[in-house]
Parts: structure tokens; sequence; C-alpha cells
């Protein structure tokens, strides 16, 4: 089997419209160029899925239910559960379905990459502050390097998004964040740019701060390449 040392993670970009994220047209727009891009660097794209099954057979405690008592969010039995048609897997590209928020809890995903020889994951999707925030905090205690792309993640709101960013930068110690356009020159081995926080815990924030340490993320301590 052949081996790569990175790989490409998109996080149950999928037709679920419930979450009311409003990023997502662009969201899209950015999978399709790093998908193009990743593709002709011969990297390894592997999707996930949220799957609710209709039944409610092994649905999380508490998960939300319609009225009829089949599930409200990621339902097996609707497109809900598909990747946007835009982005769609090819056959030669793995799809990890999944039944709790990170795509590592009780999946094939960490084999999957192990047996691939993969290190280096980059990584995004939705929604920002659940299942890709559970699977960045997982990849890096299944000891792979991270890196994030921060604009192919969307939340239902923008504290949400913000919140979880900074939490990420903060806790995650070798998390580097990248912008597609960033990414793709990489790829492409031209000079690039990407953002590391200065140290552990160095973007603290509150409520009142919130947006303004976020804001360092796209403007400031850049490391070019």
């Amino acid at each position: 089997m052949k081996q790569y040392d990175s790989a490409l993670v998109l996080i149950d970009l999928q037709k679920e419209s419930n979450f009311g994220l409003s990023n997502m047209d662009q969201v899209i727009t950015n999978t399709e160029k790093l998908i193009k891009a990743f593709r002709a660097s011969n990297i390894p794209i592997i999707y996930t899925r949220q799957i609710n099954r209709e039944d409610c057979i092994g649905l999380p405690k508490g998960e939300p239910l319609k009225e009829d008592g089949t599930p409200f969010y990621y339902n097996s039995g609707t497109d809900q559960i598909e990747i946007f048609d835009e982005i769609a897997p090819q056959k030669d590209d793995v799809v990890v379905d999944k039944q709790r928020w990170s795509a590592f809890f009780k999946t094939n995903l960490d084999l999957i990459l192990r047996s691939l020889g993969v290190k280096n994951l980059y990584i995004g999707g939705v929604v920002t502050d659940g299942c890709l925030m559970t699977s960045v905090f997982d990849a890096y205690f299944h000891d792979y390097d991270v890196n994030l792309i921060r604009d192919i993640c969307d939340a239902s709101n923008e504290g949400a998004h913000q919140s979880a960013i900074l939490t990420m930068t903060n806790w995650v110690y070798n998390l580097s964040i990248y912008e597609t356009d960033e990414l793709v020159k990489k790829l492409q081995g031209e000079p690039h740019s990407y953002f590391e926080a200065d140290g552990v815990d160095s973007m603290q924030f509150t409520a009142d701060t919130m947006r303004e340490q976020f804001q360092k993320i796209d403007n400031k301590n850049r490391k070019g390449v």
C-alpha cells in the first residue's frame, strides 16, 4: 500500500440545513479549491458523515427528535446525511460514518490514517464548536500534527465559531491555522502564510475581548514560508 505523509479530513460537509449555518456557500467554494489542489498533489481525501439512524438505534442521550420520533439532525432516512454535490467524494476517497461528534470516537479513522502512514492532518468542516472541535482535539490526542483550515469551518453564530477557534488555538499545542488560498500556495510549493499561537493559552479572551483576540489570527503574527 502506498504511504502518505498527509491527508485532508473534511468534517461533516453534509446537506443538513437545520443548524442555520450562514457561510456554507463560502465553505463549499473554498473546499472545492482545496479538493482540486489536494488531488493534484496526490494527497488522500477523507470525508466524515454524522449519521443518526432513522429508527433511533445508537442515538446519543438527549438527541433532538422531531414530532414523529425520528432524529431532527442527520436523519439517515433523508438526504441530510449526504455530502454536498459540489464536493462529493470520488471513488478513491474514503468516507467515515460516525454516530458521535468526534470523527475518531468508535470509528476506523485512526486505523485508516495509520495504515496510510499519515502523520500530518489538514482538517476543517462543521460545526466549528461541535464535531469539528472535538475531532481536532482527538486528532491531537492521537499524536497527529494538526493543521486547521479556518475558512472551511462554520458554526451557528459568530461567538461560537470564534470561541471554538480560540480554544483550539490555546490548547492544541501543535496547531497551525491556514486559510484556503495560503494552503493552496503551500501545496503548489509557493511562498505562503499561516498562523501559530505564541504559546500555550496565549490567546486568552473574555466576551468583551473575543473579537479582538480572534482578529490576531487574521492580521498578526503570520509566518511566511
